[in-house]
Order: structure tokens, then sequence, then C-alpha cells
């Protein structure tokens, strides 16, 4: 089984280390990006399975972010991140069709099941598709 790569987008430094080094001993290639330009910016270079996006970001937004994928990558598998206990951010994003949302403090053992269940979903739509 190939691993999934996944792309985290959140401003808070610390907390794109921690993540990047817990989601990698469990055998997941992780990028991360501080800003939405930055994500943006990532995927023109190389696609990825599951973006992790942040909701609360200065400058673009995640939910103005999660509209710029929608656009420029299509189905891409984006799960969206908050941690300002505000279940209805995590709906509006997947209203702007993200496929899951998660609020912070959460369970790594919980988002990597998120990730996995995201990136299955990209990957069945793609053949779908027949874009594999």
């Amino acid at each position: 089984m190939t691993r999934i790569k996944v792309l985290v987008v959140d401003d808070e430094p610390d907390f794109l280390k921690l993540i990047e080094r817990r989601l990698s001993k469990r055998n997941v290639d992780v990028a991360v990006a501080t800003s939405g330009e930055a994500a943006l910016e990532s995927l023109r270079k190389s696609l990825v399975d599951v973006v992790i996006l942040d909701v609360k970001m200065p400058g673009l937004s995640g939910i103005e972010t999660l509209k710029e994928i929608r656009k420029r990558f299509g189905g891409l598998a984006v799960i969206m991140l908050t941690g300002h206990g505000s279940v209805k951010s995590g709906i509006d994003g997947m209203s702007h069709g993200a496929y899951d949302y998660i609020l912070k403090p959460f369970s790594i053992d919980d988002l990597l099941e998120r990730i996995r269940a995201a990136s299955e979903h990209s990957r069945l739509k793609k053949l779908e598709r027949g874009d594999i």
C-alpha cells in the first residue's frame, strides 16, 4: 500500500511541527503550509491525497482557500480543522465541498482515521471518473 500524502495548512508553526512529526511516525508523508496562499502554491507544485485545512487564518481564510482548492484541484479531499469550537465553521466548510471537519483538540488516531477515509474516498472518485 502506498503512503498517503497530506498537506497540513495552519498558521501556527508549533502546531505544524507537532502534527508533521506525529503523522510522519504513522507512515504518512506530510507537507506543511502556513497560509492559504502557500497551500495553493504547494498544491500547484505537487498534488497530495488529502489537505488538512485550518478554518481561521490571517489573509486567505480556510473557507476561501477551500473554494480555491475546489476551483483549481477539483475533487481533492479536504478536512477542515477548527480550534474555535465552532461546529458551524466546519459545516460551512462541508457546504463548500470539504470532505469532513475535525475540532481541535483532537486525537491523532481520530485524525488518522479521517485522513484514511478521505484518501480512499478521493481514490474511488478518481476511479469513477477514469482518472486512474
